[in-house]
């Protein structure tokens, strides 16, 4: 008996594997997905923009990385001391003004390098609700907590989403024809926005993901928003606020993307790695002094060895090897003790 109907993703025509270099952007959910691509050790610049939930301010900020453009002047702020930009999301700040231009020139700079060598773009669609600011009559990526009195809060049209986002498109495989883009929709319900306003949010959102994919085979859509709505239609999977899924659901929902993007040495790879993962968390009980906790090490060592031709171990390595070192001293200590009785 089936007390949940389960979503099997279709396969993606072009399967990520262990070499390819990932770039993810949009809403909260592509620093879900990008972390956990990242524990797998995978190479992936996750959400540099921080997070950005409408597809205008999206489709600017790439425009901006690729084209070399700088911010507009007239997007700075001061809050409290603390400088923002209109078009970038509050994790990107500074304690002048100059210092966030140099940070955000540089994000940008990142960003346009990392799209011209990625294998793919993950693109997490957040809301169509944006917010524009009547002072410029430019769509702000972020209101910074700014008064609510300086912004217009609106659903975009459908076919102006349309065209931002066949523009960055065709921006992007212009500059990198080789290009996979994977599009989702975010999970995350923006309940402010209202629950009947969220779903027609969704729905524009969701139909333009789908005739993106229909106009080129380069693009793929990956239901997230569906695996939480349908697949996983239980409040407990979702966190204390009811609106966000919590990290069993993100578990379920990256499994589901493994199963269908990832070619088979990637997922035994994965496979391999969540066992060392595992083990590099234990800790032995009677205090590391025992020849098995040294043992233990030692083969956790060789583990990592064997991988760090495939990928950067270094810092498991050394982490594993101070721990080693650590007991070994602790053991020629309690000897030393011993033998001066």
């Amino acid at each position: 008996m089936q007390f949940h109907t389960e979503l099997t993703p279709n396969p993606f025509p072009s399967r990520i594997s262990l070499n390819s270099q990932i770039v993810t952007l949009g809403s909260c959910f592509a620093d879900v997905m990008g972390q956990r691509l990242a524990d797998a050790k995978l190479t992936v610049l996750t959400n540099p923009f921080g997070t950005i939930f409408n597809p205008v301010s999206i489709s600017k900020l790439v425009t901006m990385a690729l084209s070399g453009t700088a911010p507009a002047d007239t997007g700075y702020l001061e809050r409290d001391g603390i400088w923002f930009h209109y078009d970038f999301h509050s994790s990107l700040w500074a304690n002048s003004r100059e210092a966030l231009q140099t940070l955000l020139t540089q994000t940008l700079q990142q960003t346009g390098d990392a799209l011209r060598g990625a294998s793919y773009l993950l693109l997490t669609l957040g809301s169509a609700v944006v917010y524009r600011r009547k002072e410029t009559g430019e769509v702000v990526a972020n209101c910074h907590k700014m008064p609510g009195q300086l912004f217009e809060k609106y659903l975009y049209q459908i076919d102006h989403l349309r065209d931002e986002l066949t523009a960055l498109i065709r921006l992007v495989h212009r500059i990198n024809p080789t290009l996979r883009l994977v599009m989702t929709v975010s999970p995350v319900r923006h309940t402010r926005d209202t629950l009947p306003l969220n779903q027609v949010s969704k729905s524009m959102l969701r139909v333009l993901a789908h005739e993106l994919t229909l106009w080129r085979d380069t693009i793929h859509y990956f239901p997230a928003y569906e695996l939480m709505m349908d697949d996983l239609r239980d409040y407990r999977f979702y966190d204390a606020d009811l609106i966000h899924p919590n990290v069993q659901a993100h578990d379920y929902i990256f499994g589901k993307f493994a199963e269908s993007a990832f070619d088979p040495e990637l997922r035994a790879f994965v496979a391999e790695w969540h066992r060392i993962r595992q083990s590099l968390t234990h800790r032995p009980l009677h205090g590391g002094t025992t020849p098995a906790d040294q043992q233990f090490l030692n083969q956790l060592i060789a583990k990592l060895e064997k991988l760090a031709d495939r990928v950067d171990v270094s810092a498991e390595l050394c982490e594993v090897r101070s721990r080693l070192l650590r007991m070994q001293a602790g053991c020629q200590n309690e000897l030393n003790t011993l033998t001066t009785y």
